[in-house]
Parts: structure tokens; sequence; C-alpha cells
């Protein structure tokens, strides 16, 4: 589809939290799915991205950005997901940015749909991995 690939789509993948989170911000509709926290979801985690992209008629191909939380979390959880999202920038030429919401503690609209804005305000750098892990 030609017209996604005009559009900015954007993709946030949070796996740090207690759900793995995964919106997709297109042109101003945004839409978002959560999955069980689980070593088996973080295995699969390519095939859910696909899928939740496949559900809204977007192909990889047509991000434009991923955002993704670089924890404090679960190792196997941010390790996989970086992984994914390094393999997407690798083999699609998609840029990254790794946020972590205690970057933007002193905002006061804090909500998954902002994130994008947020890195670009703290000028958060591209396709820097810079992961917290819970000790």
């Amino acid at each position: 589809m030609l017209i996604n690939r005009i559009k900015m789509n954007k993709l946030i993948i949070d796996v740090a939290s207690e759900k793995i989170f995964l919106m997709i911000i297109s042109s101003g509709s945004i839409y978002n799915i959560t999955h069980q926290n689980t070593k088996i979801n973080y295995e699969k985690l390519t095939i859910i991205i696909d899928d939740f992209l496949s559900s809204k008629s977007i192909k990889i191909e047509h991000i434009n950005a991923i955002y993704i939380n670089q924890g404090s979390g679960s190792f196997a959880g941010i390790r996989n997901s970086m992984s994914v999202v390094k393999a997407f920038n690798v083999a699609k030429n998609i840029d990254y940015y790794c946020y972590n919401f205690d970057f933007f503690k002193d905002e006061n609209d804090l909500s998954y749909e902002n994130i994008p804005d947020l890195c670009k305000k703290y000028k958060i750098k591209k396709n820097l991995i810079n992961p917290i892990y819970i000790r």
C-alpha cells in the first residue's frame, strides 16, 4: 500500500512493564494491544508484532520509527525486544529510540501516545541501545 508508506507510522514497544504493550501511531489513528508478559511471548515477539501490524494493514516496511522502553524491567524481555528492534533497524533501516519513563518524570501528560514527541523534546538519540535491567 503506497498510502501507508507516505504516512508517518510509529511503533511503540514496551516489554519492561507487567504486560507486553504495543502501540501504532498512524496519521491521527492510534491502535494498541497487550499480551501476557511470558517467556514464550518474548520468544515470539516478532510474530506478535507482525500479527498486530497485519491486523491494521501495515507492514513493517511502513514503520518510520520504533520507540522501545529500555527498562528497568525483566532481563529476558528487554534483551529480546531490543534484539528484535535492532534486527528491524538492520534489515529494514527503521530508526529506533530507546526511552525510559524516568527520562520524562517532570512531564504532566505521560502517556504512550506522547512518547515520540517526548523523545524529540528530550533529544533522545536514535539507534542507541542502553538497557536498564532489574538486578
